[in-house]
């Protein structure tokens, strides 16, 4: 199955990992998890912003039209895909530098699992309130991050004070990479490329 480490990661993450590790799926798999993965804050989002309404604490509900809602919700679908695939790509560049020497399949595999719960956040949509939403969103983060620092050293076979700065330092590439995907979209909104509200 090809979410069958979604609950395990949950459950008993150590061990998780260290299935994942023994395993090693191919690079299709790990593939086929993120493309499934992303679709849930994609496909909420979309039906959040078209159906039920944003509330953002004041005034009434905000909706989108159901073109524009699409066309966000493919942007981020395709930018959500990217950021992984990216931070698989400098989590694998940066190994070498802590002594490991991964295929990029095993940093994929890191990125996409490490990820996931940051992704399921996306459920949260569907009671849009802002700050449910960010609440259940720092939830997402703190435990994205905490899978990191635990899935490190096993995936990537270096010791637990190597993999702490290892792991670090692919947290501050993955805020780079945030920090990258929020200008590019401040720019093309700016360029006419916004959001359309209903009325």
């Amino acid at each position: 199955m090809i979410l069958n480490h979604l609950w395990g990661l949950y459950a008993h993450p150590k061990e998780e990992w260290h299935t994942i590790d023994a395993r090693h799926e191919s690079f299709r798999y790990s593939m086929i998890h993120i493309l499934l993965i992303a679709l849930i804050p994609s496909l909420c989002a979309y039906y959040s912003a078209v159906h039920l309404g944003w509330s953002i604490g004041v005034g009434e509900r905000i909706f989108l039209t159901a073109e524009s809602a699409r066309l966000m919700a493919v942007a981020m679908y395709i930018a959500l895909i990217a950021g992984v695939f990216a931070l698989g790509l400098l989590a694998h560049w940066m190994a070498h530098t802590f002594g490991a020497e991964p295929t990029y399949t095993q940093t994929l595999e890191l990125a996409s699992y490490t990820s996931t719960p940051l992704f399921m956040v996306g459920l949260a949509a569907l009671y849009p309130e802002l700050w449910f939403v960010m609440m259940v969103g720092l939830a997402g983060l703190a435990y994205s991050v905490y899978l990191l620092y635990v899935g490190v050293p096993i995936l990537m076979h270096i010791p637990e004070e190597r993999g702490f700065i290892y792991a670090s330092s692919v947290v501050t590439c993955g805020l780079v990479l945030l920090v990258v995907v929020l200008a590019a979209t401040a720019i093309l909104w700016s360029s006419g490329f916004g959001p359309a509200f209903t009325h």
